[in-house]
């Protein structure tokens, strides 16, 4: 038996994403809502960064007639997508891989959930465009993910994500620089940034829906 045929496994990953992002189940849910106010009752859907599989468990419990599209550059983390999905496993086709090599649609909507502050900023750009060129015109891109204020309070943010997550038991080493170093780790824009970078990737009407902590996320228009 592998970690990913264990339900104890299953149930830890599961565990971690509330306990670091404030609202996780209701970003969840608000991000579904986005997309279906334009997405049809048989949409197609893109999700990037899928593995993991807990977005699309509860897309796909929601909307019973959205197929999805999932890309994401871990097999094992998709197997565990899989294995999260269950029953709804056959509506969607997980590739592995990035951006650039997922299916050229056209898509009702797409999500990038968690993700995009993984991404080098050189490769930002080129990834938000490569979303957009496999949307539908008009179609909604819900995104989410770290973005913070740059200026001296940028380590203020961080150390309060570290006290968010501190009260549910994520510790971060205060020898390492606590949740600092994820501030000082990862590629991570200003709001103000981030709006930028969807306007020129070519998504129109960029609109703030989500501000938790560390945490921003925006809907806007292929």
């Amino acid at each position: 038996m592998t970690g990913l045929d264990d339900a104890a496994a299953v149930a830890r990953y599961a565990e971690n994403p509330p306990r670091l992002v404030p609202g996780f189940g209701d970003l969840q849910r608000m991000t579904r809502l986005l997309m279906a106010e334009t997405a049809p009752a048989d949409g197609r859907i893109l999700v990037v960064g899928a593995g993991g599989g807990l977005e699309l468990r509860v897309f796909a419990e929601a909307q019973p007639g959205w197929r999805f599209v999932g890309i994401d550059p871990s097999a094992e983390m998709l197997k565990l997508a899989t294995h999260t999905l269950g029953p709804f496993a056959d509506r969607a086709d997980l590739h592995e891989g990035y951006i650039v090599s997922a299916p050229t649609g056209p898509f009702d909507a797409a999500c990038c959930l968690l993700t995009l502050h993984f991404v080098p900023l050189e490769d930002r750009l080129s990834t938000l465009t490569e979303i957009r060129r496999r949307l539908k015109p008009g179609a909604p891109f819900v995104v989410a993910h770290h973005s913070v204020p740059a200026g001296p309070a940028r380590d203020l943010w961080f150390d309060r994500f570290g006290a968010f997550a501190a009260g549910n038991g994520v510790a971060f080493d205060a020898r390492t620089g606590g949740a600092r170093v994820v501030g000082e780790r990862l590629p991570i824009l200003s709001p103000e940034e981030e709006v930028d970078s969807l306007r020129a990737a070519g998504f129109t009407d960029p609109q703030l829906f989500y501000a938790a902590l560390t945490f921003r996320g925006w809907v806007a228009r292929a």
